[in-house]
């Protein structure tokens, strides 16, 4: 039996988005600290999250003001996972978790397949690595795809113990995206959005759906 690919619901702005999130069996429920169109303020956070139940993982993705912030987010309104941007080094992964976090995940930002040299121990520090695209300016949540089919065979090699998968998903490309690289996570945001931050429905939906469609296919 051939585990589901979890999804992750990031770059929510509304308590109504994070319930839908949950109700379609999002397993994550991202909100960003991290600044840009989609940042939200730590009371802000703890209304949507409020909405995510007990089934639904809160992640928060942080930049490099985390480890104030972390504990700031957690007083707040609870967190489980704190999301590292701004290329993290192991040694930020043992920062996180001195300010509370309780998993810590790190992002690879990639402008090709090529990884970078402090993959590995990034790999080994944290609870899981998510593969994003770099982008010109900002973070994340730009709609740049990872060149999937490329990077397969160098993931391989190198396959950490939770890979999540972001960057440039959608409703039509994540069962393409899961086939090449058959991740434990698919991360979407601005794949599921009408505008930066406002996430359709029917968009959601449909990932859900393809993403159960591609997991009955690896079986």
């Amino acid at each position: 039996m051939v585990d589901p690919v979890a999804v992750k619901f990031c770059g929510l702005t509304r308590p109504r988005d994070a319930r839908l999130a949950a109700a379609l069996g999002a397993r994550y429920a991202g909100v960003v600290f991290a600044g840009g169109p989609r940042n939200q303020s730590d009371a802000a956070a703890a209304r949507i999250f409020s909405e995510v139940g007990a089934t639904c993982e809160r992640v928060g993705v942080f930049g490099a003001d985390f480890a104030s912030r972390i504990a700031d987010v957690i007083a707040a309104g609870g967190l489980d996972v704190a999301q590292l941007h701004a290329d993290p080094q192991p040694a930020d992964v043992a920062r996180a978790r001195s300010a509370g976090a309780p998993q810590v995940w790190a992002v690879v930002r990639l402008a090709s397949a090529a990884l970078p040299e402090r993959f590995d121990a990034l790999a080994q520090a944290a609870d899981a690595v998510v593969l994003d695209a770099r982008a010109p300016s900002g973070l994340g949540g730009s709609g740049i795809q990872l060149p999937w089919a490329t990077l397969a065979d160098v993931i391989e090699r190198h396959r950490p113990r939770k890979m999540v998968l972001a960057g440039g998903l959608t409703p039509d490309a994540v069962g393409e995206a899961i086939a090449l690289l058959n991740p434990d996570v698919v991360d979407v945001s601005s794949g599921v959005e009408s505008s930066p931050g406002i996430k359709d429905p029917a968009r959601m939906r449909a990932f859900a759906d393809a993403v159960r469609t591609a997991t009955r296919a690896r079986s």
